[in-house]
């Protein structure tokens, strides 16, 4: 796992696959937009998407994120959701 400062673009975009990001856009929830993302209540809602605390899990069907992704994602709201 990555240490140090945590990035939207380079370390949190990515871990979205473009079928999450289709899927999630309709409900309107653009995984792939940092301006939304980066709004403290938006990520936090998403992550508790992906951990299974609020159900479906994310991303529909799997593969379910690692508790290393879970940890980067949690590690880059910490931080103040860098870019």
């Amino acid at each position: 796992m990555q240490t140090g400062s945590v990035s939207f673009e380079r370390d949190i975009r990515p871990l979205f696959r473009p079928i999450d990001i289709e899927h999630m856009s309709g409900m309107d929830v653009p995984l792939d937009d940092y301006s939304f993302m980066s709004d403290k209540e938006n990520a936090q809602n998403v992550l508790e998407y992906l951990n299974g605390k609020k159900q479906p899990q994310m991303p529909p069907g799997g593969p379910f994120w690692s508790e290393d992704q879970l940890s980067l994602f949690a590690r880059w709201m910490e931080q103040g959701c860098r870019p």
